[in-house]
């Protein structure tokens, strides 16, 4: 078997773009996997072409000789747009393997340890607040909007919601994002008085609408310094939510705030590989690992995950991408026993299940892991080619369509 084609495909979808990466092989074997390329990533796709010439002829099925390879080429580069480029050919390259074999892309793993994984409503009202239209959903304008949104997501059947801070001051409501320089606050980022009370007041609403029983994440992104993310945790205390999520590329400065946090701190989406992980392992950084498969390759991927379980650390998937994203991100949660959540967004477009031959099944709150060969969904490139991309540059939430 030996890769004859290797294409990159786009759709428009709202306020982005889906991103994948289609191998071709000569006995009619096809390997999807998907990549984001229009969130902090500009010209991924283009690294990707750079690449192709190394991956052409060669036979998909020993993975690890071409990741290695192309490791090979980029290493005074690591991380970045040449891990992501390298991941979307090694997740691409799995799922011929797991097709080839007849079986799931967890089971090449040995799994799966579970085949129901609990998910989360990840960017709960952050996406309708700038998106409604393209999502055909109410926009929220005020916080009786955002009790009701709590009582829906009760009503869903889905046990916990993640969400951003949102100002409803002005004429236009507006997702707070300084951090990716899309709000007041850049670059300073500092955690004013006025903004913690107006962090309290909206992370309380979506208890009262939601109840008890919901759990509740509040992802502050990059959007403070230590002393802003400290003083949003301790305002938030008495709350019992599941955690507070936030980036900073320092191990002493994130476990500063986790010493002074009293709910859990998830954080190290934005780190690539075990190197850049193993300092937040060694300083105790982390209560919750979250590992992004489109950026690390599952691969990876579940070695980071295997590194964080010898620290009794457990991981969640990182993941706002398509269907396929999604089922990637399963697939390495039903791999490994130190597993937390998956994360998904639960509304979007419209239009997205067309896009894949299968969608995910979420009941009862749990994701069933599908048992088909390979991630178990491929692209109708037929339903993709009806929405074409709009080639921006998608800015944290914060881009109005």
């Amino acid at each position: 078997m030996k890769i004859e084609a290797i294409e990159d495909l786009h759709c428009g979808a709202g306020w982005r773009d889906l991103n994948f990466l289609k191998i071709v092989t000569d006995t009619g074997l096809v390997g999807y996997s998907e990549y984001l390329e229009g969130f902090g990533s500009p010209g991924l796709t283009g690294v990707i072409h750079r690449l192709v010439p190394l991956v052409i002829g060669e036979d998909p099925r020993p993975v690890e000789q071409i990741v290695a390879t192309l490791r090979s080429v980029t290493r005074p580069v690591p991380g970045g747009l040449a891990a992501q480029a390298i991941a979307a050919f090694e997740n691409a390259l799995y799922d011929i393997k797991a097709k080839d074999l007849g079986v799931s892309v967890s089971a090449l793993f040995g799994g799966p340890h579970r085949e129901r994984l609990p998910v989360y409503w990840s960017h709960c009202g952050t996406f309708r607040l700038n998106h409604h239209e393209a999502m055909g959903k109410p926009q929220p304008r005020s916080l009786d909007d955002i009790r009701a949104l709590g009582a829906e997501v009760k009503a869903s059947g889905v046990n916990s919601l993640k969400t951003n801070i949102f100002l409803f001051d002005g004429e236009e409501p507006e997702v707070y994002m300084p951090g990716f320089g899309r709000s007041q606050g850049s670059p300073e980022l500092n955690g004013e008085a006025w903004l913690i009370d107006l962090i309290v007041k909206q992370m309380e609403a979506f208890r009262e609408g939601a109840g008890p029983d919901i759990g509740l994440k509040l992802d502050l992104n990059f959007n403070f310094k230590v002393e802003g993310y400290i003083r949003v945790a301790q305002a938030l205390g008495h709350l019992d939510m599941d955690w507070l999520e936030l980036d900073i590329f320092d191990p002493a400065a994130l476990k500063a705030v986790r010493d002074r946090a009293p709910m859990s701190i998830a954080s190290l989406e934005s780190v690539y590989g075990r190197r850049q992980y193993k300092p937040y392992f060694d300083a105790g950084a982390v209560d919750i690992c979250i590992v992004d498969v489109p950026w690390n390759g599952i691969a990876e991927s579940i070695r980071v995950a295997n590194l964080a379980e010898i620290y009794e650390v457990n991981v969640a998937a990182h993941n706002f991408n398509g269907h396929l994203g999604t089922l990637m991100g399963a697939h390495f949660c039903a791999a490994v026993p130190n597993f937390r959540v998956v994360e998904t967004d639960y509304e979007d477009v419209t239009w997205k299940d067309e896009i894949f031959t299968h969608v995910p099944v979420i009941e009862d709150g749990m994701l069933v892991l599908p048992d088909r060969p390979g991630w178990g969904t491929d692209i109708n490139e037929a339903a993709l080619a009806k929405y074409p991309p709009k080639d921006t540059l998608w800015i944290g939430g914060g881009k109005k369509d």
